[in-house]
């Protein structure tokens, strides 16, 4: 049967001011009605039965991550005590899984992606359980085909075509890239056989399991004794205590680049890991002046700006170009948008100087 988990700790630094450290991107709206995490459910509603949901997220957001995801069982909206990333998260999950499934199939996702549309995701998704099924010793991925050289992203680069189901491509995986530099991804993209690495997985949650066994077997056990204490008393002492012995790591590095068979679905819908402010301009349309503008906006000679704002909060800009202008509550941000990776580092500047409570 069909299990998700949907991974929602990260802080989403990058879209600051607007994500904060209680209201992390995947809670907030940026396209349409519903927050990045609900869209995460929403895309899987259908072939994953509510009761089969699983959400991690952080101590301090489980409490809104059950808000907003009231359909699925209260007690699979779980809060890591301090972030292990993606290893700790999954193996966890796969653990939790496995006990209530043990045959069971894992599709698990990130709470911050832009995916659209749900159709096609899905079709992607149950291929992809196919071929979990087919090759039970395999982990799949999700590659997506580049449409610029990306250096923010990782790569994969495919190998031999397994089979091609229901107009998707599905192929061995040769290798994966880190983040590479312009030159290189301009190398990648023209040679045609290259993916961005997605961060989607699916396989058997014991087939993760006995991966992390061989290649991480301290995680692998303290996975375990958290899902053999989760009916009982002492689940949460046991989940800090095991929580606090792992080191951080993600899936990539702890599994993934050492796995023998590893496979790749060609995604075939639109994907965005909204991991910036510019990712707005993606979703959402410009005026004839290349402005992307959510906000009440009154501008002379304003060219090239995304500008976002509080309901209510007039934003008025002269004579200025390719800026980032985001205003939420008692904080604003100015910058210039060559230079939007750099808001991370304006938070951790912002730790530095005790302006902890804009955070």
């Amino acid at each position: 049967m069909l299990h998700a988990l949907i991974m929602a700790g990260g802080g989403g630094t990058r879209f600051w001011p607007r994500s904060r450290q209680l209201r992390p991107k995947q809670f907030l709206r940026l396209a349409g009605d519903r927050t990045l995490l609900q869209q995460a459910y929403d895309r899987i509603e259908g072939p994953v039965s509510a009761s089969n949901v699983w959400v991690i997220t952080g101590a301090m957001h489980q409490e809104e991550a059950s808000r907003q995801m009231s359909a699925i069982p209260p007690d699979h909206v779980i809060g890591e005590p301090m972030g292990r990333d993606t290893a700790a998260c999954i193996g966890l999950g796969a653990a939790l899984i496995a006990r209530q499934d043990a045959s069971a199939t894992m599709l698990v996702m990130p709470a911050d992606h832009l995916i659209e549309p749900y159709q096609e995701f899905r079709r992607a998704a149950h291929v992809a359980e196919q071929m979990a099924d087919e090759h039970p010793a395999a982990l799949i991925t999700f590659g997506i085909p580049p449409s610029y050289p990306a250096t923010g992203y990782g790569y994969i680069h495919r190998g031999p075509v397994v089979t091609h189901r229901q107009g998707i491509g599905v192929f061995q995986v040769q290798a994966f890239r880190e983040k590479p530099t312009r030159d290189t991804a301009e190398r990648f993209v023209a040679l045609g056989e290259y993916f961005w690495n997605s961060g989607i997985f699916v396989w058997k949650a014991a087939t993760i399991l006995k991966a992390l066994a061989d290649r991480q077997p301290k995680l692998h056990a303290a996975a375990l004794r958290i899902a053999e204490a989760w009916p009982t008393p002492q689940r949460d002492a046991v989940l800090r205590k095991e929580y606090e012995g792992l080191d951080r790591i993600s899936i990539d590095y702890a599994v993934m680049e050492h796995a023998k068979e590893v496979l790749v679905v060609q995604a075939v819908f639109r994907w965005d890991d909204v991991g910036s402010w510019l990712a707005l301009e993606r979703m959402h349309p410009q005026d004839a002046d290349g402005n992307t503008v959510l906000a009440l906006h009154c501008g002379l000679k304003t060219k090239g700006c995304v500008v976002a704002a509080d309901t209510g909060h007039l934003v008025a800009t002269i004579g200025v170009e390719n800026l980032l202008i985001v205003q939420d509550g008692n904080a604003t941000l100015v910058a210039d948008r060559r230079d939007e990776g750099s808001v991370k580092q304006l938070v951790e500047l912002l730790k530095s100087k005790g302006l902890e409570r804009y955070l």
